[in-house]
């Protein structure tokens, strides 16, 4: 009678390589946008812009005066989108007289609307 060697034979080793996670490919992130906001007002004025862009704060964002170009003008950088606004000039809130682009707001006036691509 014969017996059978019940020893297995040394299994080979296995290597574990580490495989990178393939991550699915995303789409470019939205850059924030330069956007000068500007509007004609007599020198020596409080001028503002608030907006969506600033929680409406009526002084969040001053205009600086231009004389060369007789405007008060400001600089923001915006992501991408939509957004309603105003000028606060003196402490009254106008409407972007410049433009066209407006929505009725729940005070029965209108805010301006830029869209930032």
């Amino acid at each position: 009678m014969k017996i059978k060697n019940t020893k297995k034979a040394p299994a080979e080793k296995v290597v574990a390589k580490k495989v990178a996670k393939l991550e699915e490919p995303q789409a470019p992130k939205a850059a924030k946008q330069t956007v000068t906001f500007t509007v004609h007002a007599d020198k020596d004025k409080a001028v503002y812009v608030a907006g969506e862009f600033n929680d409406w704060d009526p002084t969040a964002k001053k205009m600086a005066y231009k004389a060369r170009k007789g405007v008060y003008e400001a600089t923001l950088s915006l992501m991408p989108g939509t957004y309603q606004y105003k000028y606060v000039i003196d402490g009254v809130w106008c409407a972007d007289p410049e433009n066209a682009e407006a929505v009725a707001n729940d005070q029965g006036t209108f805010n301006s609307v830029i869209t930032v691509k």
